[in-house]
């Protein structure tokens, strides 16, 4: 081959650092961030948004939907959607409330099981769109209807009620409660107290003790979560066929991608994402409410899409999904800590996900040379 041929063969044309940078998925979310941070730096800065006891309000309201996003990002990044997410996550707390309050069974017990159903369920989803060729987008529509029915008609059916209260009560001193309930690190914390770098109780029962005591485990879920899912998608052969999955199906079953089976375990993955929602809600809220989990499925797909996934599959970044749940958290408190009125949030939601969207696809057109 000639050196001119060479030098415009784009298999071994040399990429820019600049042009790797540019066309990373997470490069609009990491422009969000920057924009929603300073934005409350300025407008809500001596709010207390950012002592201990904000950061921890903010924190654990993105951890909520960074656990939902991850999922909700591997799935679409294979290449589909999961419309029963919000209501997984009330059926979960709601069958984990039932099994614990209702039936007395041990608190492990009943988490334990709930888990299982909720991934069999993501499991049929699965199997359904692999096997029918329906899309995803459909036959998890139906189960957003049949999830969130049961939801209903259960509590009802056996409490005459939608609410089922006395879950705390059942988990104290259960060896699992703990895992989606607890707090870590609160040694650190009463050494911070200690040294006076956080404010501690003033008055009351807890009068000297630290505000901020510890680390929600929450909080510990979302970051776990994150740095497994990237590490898989980023580091392994499966986050490979996970890309190709979503990219080319047929052509990733020509080179031996197991693409039905790999969608399947996507679909798995993002039950035992909601489920693991539900379980913190459960445990910290102590009860369960059919009403859980609403709309919370459009939010995962808006924090995965504001992180650069495409809708069309084959392409995003689970660090890209984290960075726009930490945006909605960031937001949803910063309103309050902003004295803005709450209900602009839904407002912030739309307009963060046109430009979004549309900063993602200038960019990498302008880069990738795309039309």
């Amino acid at each position: 081959m000639s050196s001119t041929g060479a030098a415009v063969d784009e298999r071994i044309k040399e990429t820019s650092r600049l042009r790797k940078a540019l066309i990373r998925p997470e490069l609009g979310a990491i422009v969000g961030t920057f924009a929603v941070f300073l934005f409350f730096i300025i407008f809500a800065g001596d709010s207390g948004m950012f002592n201990a006891q904000g950061v921890l309000n903010w924190s654990t309201v993105s951890a909520q939907f960074v656990i939902i996003a991850v999922g909700a990002c591997m799935l679409m990044i294979a290449g589909e959607f999961d419309l029963s997410v919000g209501s997984m996550i009330g059926f979960a707390g709601m069958s984990i409330a039932i099994f614990s309050v209702t039936l007395g069974w041990p608190v492990w017990l009943a988490i334990l099981l709930t888990f299982a159903i909720c991934i069999a369920i993501g499991a049929l989803n699965g199997v359904i769109v692999v096997r029918t060729g329906l899309p995803s987008f459909i036959v998890t529509l139906a189960f957003l209807f049949i999830l969130r029915g049961f939801t209903i008609f259960f509590p009802q059916l056996i409490e005459r009620r939608t609410i089922i209260g006395g879950i705390a009560e059942r988990a104290a001193g259960d060896w699992l409660a703990p895992v989606f309930g607890g707090k870590v690190g609160g040694f650190f914390f009463d050494w911070l107290a200690s040294q006076g770098l956080i404010a501690v109780f003033e008055r009351g029962n807890r009068m000297g003790e630290p505000i901020v005591n510890g680390i929600p485990m929450l909080i510990v879920w979302a970051l776990g979560l994150m740095v497994v899912a990237h590490i898989v998608l980023t580091r392994t052969r499966f986050g490979n066929w996970v890309f190709a999955a979503g990219g080319d199906a047929q052509a990733a079953r020509y080179v031996g991608v197991p693409v039905a089976r790999v969608k399947i375990l996507m679909f798995m993955f993002t039950a035992f994402c909601a489920t693991v929602f539900a379980t913190c809600q459960v445990m910290e809220f102590g009860s369960a409410g059919a009403d859980r989990g609403l709309l919370k499925e459009f939010e995962a797909i808006i924090a995965v899409v504001i992180g650069g996934a495409l809708l069309t599959g084959g392409y995003g970044s689970v660090i890209g999904a984290a960075l726009g749940a930490l945006i909605f958290g960031v937001v949803q408190q910063g309103l309050f800590f902003a004295g803005v009125e709450s209900s602009l949030f839904r407002v912030f939601l739309g307009v963060i996900l046109l430009f979004a969207v549309i900063l993602n696809t200038y960019i990498r057109r302008i880069i990738t040379g795309e039309r």
